[in-house]
């Protein structure tokens, strides 16, 4: 007797709805992202909302070699370009993924000539711009709105965490509210809209981690990341963990293997999933890392999904 195969609500045989998969369906091809650095700062770093940034960020740890804020954007996409065509072959086409720090934490003009640079590009047929809740006005997003009617446009956000005492533990300086309203702002632009959600963050259990699947699946969302807690120099939390661990309660690997299979299965199928877990470069990490490369992660993670028996959305309530 012949297997049967399974198709999931997204249409595919993975278990969960992976970005790669959606990209791939939508535009006939690999999409690859090219991270660039604009040179952008921060509310929380410049002064006006803090300085120092988030308890648990340095930029640099995750930025790609050739991201570098001293050369121009588009001197960025050409290096990135040539580096994916040599490692994949098989990318035509490319999103500029504006990542590091708030990159709509400028004025309009100065925001329409960086995205208008990337956008020159004849490669380069979208913008994926990441920024925080408090960096949105609706100016911008008219902006976006016109954007997208031609290119595919996500603005992704760093949510970090659904609860406020998490937010200001790690010194974010917004609330959960705030990433609300950005979200519904969004949304009322016609946009796409993607979140970054940290487990982890010291004060959350793994029940409070688990409870905000619910909290997540109700917003409206085109795209998730998520990461696992590590902790890199040059960060604050560098420094609490190595005055007291034990106040970081981390994931080992088979911990968070265990925990993501049944996040997911809470997790509404609709939600597109860009990432399952973080990867630094081993040389800034303080926390012991897992030894793998993402691939292997994500590899672990579905392997024991299938194991299980389980999928994104299988538990999930609408």
């Amino acid at each position: 007797m012949s297997e049967i195969t399974t198709y999931y609500p997204w249409g595919d045989t993975r278990r969960i709805h992976a970005a790669s998969n959606y990209l791939r369906k939508t535009f006939g091809s690999r999409i690859q992202k090219l991270t660039i650095d604009a040179g952008f700062t921060c509310p929380n770093r410049d002064g006006t909302k803090g300085v120092g940034g988030c308890s648990y960020c340095n930029n640099d740890a995750f930025n790609p070699s050739y991201c570098d804020p001293q050369q121009s954007i588009s001197w960025q996409l050409e290096k990135g370009i040539r580096f994916h065509e040599n490692r994949y072959r098989k990318a035509p086409q490319f999103f500029a993924y504006f990542q590091a720090y708030s990159n709509t934490y400028a004025t309009l003009p100065e925001l329409k000539a960086r995205y208008s640079e990337a956008l020159a590009n004849p490669k380069v047929i979208g913008l994926i711009l990441g920024t925080r809740p408090d960096c949105m006005d609706e100016g911008i997003l008219e902006y976006l709105a016109t954007l997208a009617e031609k290119y595919y446009v996500v603005i992704e956000y760093g949510l970090e965490s659904v609860y406020d005492r998490t937010l200001e533990r790690i010194n974010r300086g917004h609330t959960f509210e705030e990433s609300l309203r950005a979200l519904e702002l969004t949304r009322k632009y016609g946009l796409k809209a993607g979140v970054h959600l940290i487990f982890g963050l010291p004060g959350e259990s793994r029940a409070d981690m688990m409870a905000s699947a619910d909290i997540i699946s109700e917003l409206p969302l085109h795209t998730i990341k998520f990461h696992q807690l590590q902790i890199v120099k040059g960060t604050r939390f560098a420094l609490e963990y190595q005055e007291a661990p034990s106040q970081f309660d981390l994931f080992s690997l088979e911990e968070y293997i265990d925990f993501m299979c049944d996040y997911l299965g809470s997790l509404n199928p609709e939600i597109i999933v860009e990432r399952l877990a973080g990867e630094s470069q081993p040389d800034v990490q303080l926390s012991e890392p897992w030894g793998l490369r993402y691939d292997q992660v994500l590899k672990r993670i579905e392997e024991q999904m299938a194991r299980l028996d389980t999928w994104q959305g299988k538990y999930f309530k609408n």
